[in-house]
């Protein structure tokens, strides 16, 4: 994949994806259920019923890209919501694609510095 720039917004397709899609079939989804503009260059991510496989569509200059991530034998921590589609920073999907429950992120402690 491409490294992305800093003002990419990353969108999460929630629930369960047919992974036989590819650009057509995710277009649509992003397009016309999602309402969301697919020329942006932003990152649309989606994941199968098993979380096993997810595949990220983006328009990258001149033509829709791809990138697919399968795993052999563990689950990707997909995040729960009653939502359609959810926005996420850029670094949030690094932690997701390197298996790390979003969720646990979030609760980490934060440390401030004491003057």
């Amino acid at each position: 994949m491409t490294p992305t720039p800093e003002n990419v917004r990353v969108y999460f397709a929630l629930g369960a994806t047919d992974m036989r899609k590819s650009i057509n079939g995710l277009s649509l989804l992003v397009g016309d259920q999602f309402d969301l503009d697919l020329f942006s260059g932003n990152l649309f991510t989606f994941c199968n019923r098993r979380r096993d496989i997810v595949k990220i569509l983006y328009w990258y200059q001149n033509g829709f890209c791809i990138w697919q991530k399968r795993l052999e034998a563990d689950i990707f921590c997909w995040p729960e919501s009653e939502d359609e589609v959810i926005e996420i920073h850029e670094t949030a999907l690094r932690w997701l694609l390197h298996g790390l429950d979003l969720q646990q992120a979030h609760t980490q402690p934060s440390y401030n510095s004491v003057a």
